[in-house]
């Protein structure tokens, strides 16, 4: 049987890891992600998540899990504007100052994920990239949303899922990823390290919330019905 253990608390996460129908473990990984320096932010995603990843590996080897085939998965998400990187703001105010930043204009989403066969230890990784861009909303707006504390545990200050701030005017990529992981990605992975894939496609569809995916496209084809 095979089990996932997500190495993270993100309510988001879990909810795109129940699409792929395995029961699923949430664990926190203790780790400084301000220790990871790469200055492209696509390659700073993947060494967070293999960051994380180590960590949880060696809660694991202390505390073993009961499970066939455990799977980790670790994943990282940042927000770059002309390839400046906007992790999560550390308060009101700078959540203010990400959002002006982006209104209008276009930015790309990383998304690194990192996975670990507990058992035998093998290792992919990989990233997706999504171009966003974002429509003009006003002041008002701004200031209702970051009153609302939706913000403050974003990447970039925002979630493309909102139901009313509804910041995104286009997208070009998987709206997962944005989300914070990118659950046709995360297939594509799952089936090179040989998982079977039990999603099903008109749950995987119904995630992305009427955005155009071009990952879903490939992965409907050839992994999930």
């Amino acid at each position: 049987m095979i089990h996932f253990v997500l190495a993270s608390q993100s309510p988001r996460r879990r909810e795109l890891i129940w699409l792929l129908r395995y029961p699923v473990s949430c664990v926190t990984a203790v780790v400084d992600e301000n220790s990871v320096h790469d200055e492209d932010p696509a390659i700073n995603v993947v060494e967070t998540a293999v960051l994380k990843a180590g960590a949880i590996m060696k809660q694991v080897e202390e505390t073993p899990l009961d499970s066939r085939q455990p799977i980790l998965i670790a994943a990282d998400t940042t927000v770059a504007l002309d390839g400046r990187q906007l992790g999560k703001p550390a308060d009101a105010a700078e959540a203010e100052v990400m959002l002006r930043a982006l209104r209008g204009r276009a930015h790309a989403v990383h998304t690194g994920v990192a996975l670990v066969d507990l058992e035998t230890r093998q290792t992919i990784t990989g990233v997706h990239t999504a171009v966003v861009a974002m429509r003009p909303y006003t002041d008002e707006e701004i200031g209702a949303y970051v009153g609302s504390g939706d913000p403050l545990d974003k990447a970039g200050a925002y979630a493309i899922q909102h139901p009313t701030f509804r910041p995104v005017s286009r997208l070009d990529g998987c709206f997962t990823g944005v989300m914070g992981l990118s659950i046709c990605h995360l297939i594509q992975l799952l089936a090179d390290m040989g998982v079977p894939i039990q999603a099903r496609a008109t749950a995987v569809h119904q995630a992305h919330q009427q955005y155009s995916c071009p990952v879903f496209a490939d992965i409907s084809a050839d992994l999930i019905r």
